[in-house]
């Protein structure tokens, strides 16, 4: 018994003095920087903070995989005497998380001064989380998705009439209109009910912007917008497709896949006129096009329901400065 108890014990490496350890790490002829790596990334979250800043210090000093390792900590872990030294990389390479920890913890004259360079992914958003309290600060809304622009709104106490409120909000309902797979906009927590009819705020950015037009006080368009979609719905479960839709013998997943296309149509058909860019039956054959593409991405499609945006509840928890 004793023994079969010692043969599935865990295996616990001692630890060595973290002084020591850094030594071997910043001596590349130590032949032990590899291992040291590897103990110091082990051990990190568990050590002083003076030794925590020696270790980020060094790894900035290192490849940029051991950069790239800092900077993830500097979000969270950040000192002000980094500053420099995280300029100077920027200035070097322009890495992407080096942005994250410039956008995030430099002064705000420096993102007004160099706000130009700052143009991968959500750069801008992040920059405009940071700076949209600054009332002098225009927002660029041309940078912004539609979504990224009312949550910037919101997030810097902000504002938006109810007429561009109306505006954004069809806008992105054409958006998903015209999307060739619309069942990848779809939310992720979206499950098909056979029988229930989807509706326009099951598609993740139209719940987005009704969550944030609703925390900015936007009531009475989000009011309208419901009864609109409801109307759809109706439409939608009244309509030829839907009945033979729910006759066929298929998976839930392409249950869902048909019925976002019968939507997405029907979203379109009920769109106000201001809102169309093409006639309805020109529309008609744009979507027999996105079939087709659908059909020959499916690959694609099923990876990306495996991946679905993120929710307003849970939009901070992405890998963002924020």
């Amino acid at each position: 018994m004793l023994k079969n108890y010692e043969t599935n014990m865990r295996t616990v490496s001692k630890n060595n003095p973290i002084a020591t350890v850094i030594r071997n790490y910043v001596n590349k002829k130590s032949g032990k920087v590899t291992e040291s790596r590897s103990e110091i990334q082990r051990r990190f979250f568990g050590l002083d903070w003076k030794d925590q800043k020696k270790i980020m210090a060094a790894f900035l000093d290192a490849g940029a995989a051991d950069r790239t390792w800092a900077y993830s900590r500097l979000l969270d872990l950040w000192d002000a005497s980094f500053e420099e030294k995280v300029q100077d990389l920027w200035e070097a390479y322009h890495e992407e998380k080096c942005a994250w920890v410039i956008i995030r913890h430099f002064p705000k004259e420096y993102l007004h001064k160099h706000i130009d360079q700052f143009n991968e992914g959500r750069d801008y958003y992040f920059i405009c989380r940071r700076l949209a309290e600054d009332r002098s600060f225009v927002i660029d809304k041309e940078k912004l998705s539609r979504t990224d622009y009312l949550m910037v709104l919101a997030h810097g106490d902000r504002h938006i009439d109810n007429a561009e409120a109306t505006d954004t909000l069809y806008e992105i309902v054409r958006d998903i209109a015209f999307h060739w797979n619309p069942s990848m906009e779809l939310s992720r927590d979206y499950k098909p009910h056979r029988r229930e009819v989807m509706t326009a705020s099951d598609f993740v950015n139209v719940s987005i912007a009704l969550y944030y037009l609703k925390e900015m006080g936007n009531d009475d368009v989000v009011t309208a917008f419901r009864a609109w979609e409801n109307k759809v719905q109706d439409i939608v479960r009244d309509s030829d497709e839907y009945k033979a839709l729910n006759q066929k013998s298929i998976s839930d997943y392409d249950y869902k896949d048909e019925l976002a296309v019968i939507l997405s149509k029907h979203l379109y058909y009920a769109l106000p006129e201001k809102y169309k860019t093409m006639t309805d039956e020109e529309y008609d054959k744009k979507s027999e096009e996105n079939e087709d593409a659908a059909w020959m991405n499916r690959s694609e499609a099923l990876v990306a329901a495996m991946n679905q945006i993120v929710t307003p509840t849970d939009e901070a928890e992405d890998n963002y400065p924020f």
